[in-house]
């Protein structure tokens, strides 16, 4: 049986430290799933754009909440520069 991938952005592929939490809460992933990979793509770079590493879990988990509540972006950030 093929495990189906999870969604990735338009530049950046998912990290696996964002893969665990996305796939441990069916929720979050299923937003996750049908945003635009656009989308996708703001929330992986401002993740990876964290400097410390509290920092990126911080950022991973409050990912994981605002997907659960229907936000599809992260809030107050520029955006990614890779697109």
């Amino acid at each position: 049986m093929t495990k189906k991938g999870i969604a990735t952005g338009v530049v950046h592929r998912v990290p696996a430290d964002l893969r665990k939490t996305l796939t441990s809460t069916p929720a979050a992933l299923a937003v996750w799933e049908n945003i635009t990979p656009l989308a996708r793509n703001e929330w992986i770079c401002w993740i990876e754009s964290a400097k410390k590493s509290e920092t990126r879990r911080h950022r991973i988990e409050r990912t994981r909440t605002e997907l659960m509540d229907g936000k599809h972006r992260p809030c107050c950030w520029a955006g990614c520069i890779h697109r």
